[in-house]
């Protein structure tokens, strides 16, 4: 059965930077289903059935980075409709600018580490919903289609 998934992405800003995490370059221990193995991505995940969209990005900061985050200090500012040829995903993009901790990579076989980069000097190789939420925030604008 085909379905829609709910994931989400935490971007961190601190100082104009933000943090990118660089998923393995093997498919499987990348565990994506947009296939974004090789890419620079933002701490985030799939939604667990019943759980709130802010608890998720808190959640998955914490198992991916170690970064604590409140979930009051999580601000929506994008949603994308990500697909490719065998599955699909909207993905819920929270922004926070206050948090706990320094990343450390915390799931080695899934993302090999993390980095901070200048909002204006992105990697090219960046995860395709990434980059579509940092465009969105760019433009002030939640959703394009």
């Amino acid at each position: 059965m085909d379905v829609v998934r709910a994931g989400v992405g935490v971007m961190i800003l601190r100082d104009g930077k933000i943090l990118l995490g660089k998923r393995h370059d093997d498919p499987k221990k990348a565990d994506s289903l947009l296939h974004g193995e090789g890419t620079w991505t933002f701490p985030g995940g799939k939604a667990d059935f019943q759980e709130g969209l802010l608890n998720t990005a808190a959640r998955e900061l914490r198992e991916e980075t170690d970064i604590d985050v409140d979930t009051e200090d999580l601000e929506l500012f994008s949603v994308t409709n990500d697909r490719v040829p065998d599955n699909h995903f909207v993905t819920i993009g929270f922004l926070t600018k206050k948090f706990r901790g320094e990343p450390k990579v915390m799931e080695p076989d899934e993302i090999t580490g993390w980095k901070w980069f200048p909002l204006h000097d992105l990697p090219e190789n960046m995860f395709f919903p990434c980059r579509k939420m940092v465009q969105n925030y760019l433009a002030d604008e939640i959703y394009k289609h």
